[in-house]
This record gives structure tokens, C-alpha cells and sequence, in this order.
């Protein structure tokens, strides 16, 4: 199984509408991206805190979806990623960092 990482550093002024994310965008990608056989999952995660006490969260907000493999990310990915990478103007104005790893644990 792999992950794609989605991460959108907490950068200082840059802008992150985190309800528009979670109430129009995530939905629709969910919607899109989760009609794909592959798909296995997805995860939102907004960044509340760093590892010391007090000090801001690296990310202010990370999406991690689970799929089979890479190609069927790309097969679910590829058909939507003008309508999807359309809608971020709507709520960042952060480039995301963009990962994916291989999952050799999950429980």
C-alpha cells in the first residue's frame, strides 16, 4: 500500500481557509478520488502545536490518502487534477509539499 502526503507548511501570512477545506474540498475530492478501486482511505489532520510546548505546528494542515499502488493513484488522480488544483486558490495560497512513501506498517 502506499500514502500520498499532502503538506501545507504553516507558513507565517500565508492563508489557509481550513473550513472551505474540510466542508467543499475534501468532500468533492473524496467524491472523485475514492470512486477509484485502488482507493483505500483518507486522512485530514490540522497541525495544532510543535513538539515543544508552545511553538507553532510545521504544517497547518496535512491530507494523507491510501491507495494500492502509485498507478492507481495516478489513474484516480490524473482524470480530476485540473478541477482539484482549480479549487486551491479557493481556500490556500501555500504550495503544498507533496509526498509518497510506502506504508510498511498500519494497524
Amino acid at each position: 500500500m502506499i500514502k500520498i502526503s499532502i503538506l501545507y507548511p504553516n507558513n507565517n501570512g500565508a492563508r489557509f481557509d481550513l473550513r472551505y477545506y474540510i466542508d467543499k474540498h475534501m468532500p468533492m475530492s473524496i467524491e472523485l478520488l475514492g470512486a477509484h478501486a485502488g482507493f483505500r482511505g483518507v486522512s485530514v489532520e490540522h497541525g495544532l502545536g510543535g513538539g515543544i510546548p508552545g511553538t507553532e505546528a510545521a504544517y497547518v494542515a496535512m491530507c494523507h490518502y491510501q491507495f494500492d499502488s502509485v498507478e492507481n493513484f495516478m489513474a484516480a488522480f490524473m482524470p480530476h487534477a485540473a478541477v482539484l488544483q482549480g479549487d486551491m486558490p479557493n481556500y490556500t495560497d501555500i504550495e503544498p509539499v507533496i509526498q509518497v512513501n510506502e506504508v510498511l506498517i498500519s494497524k
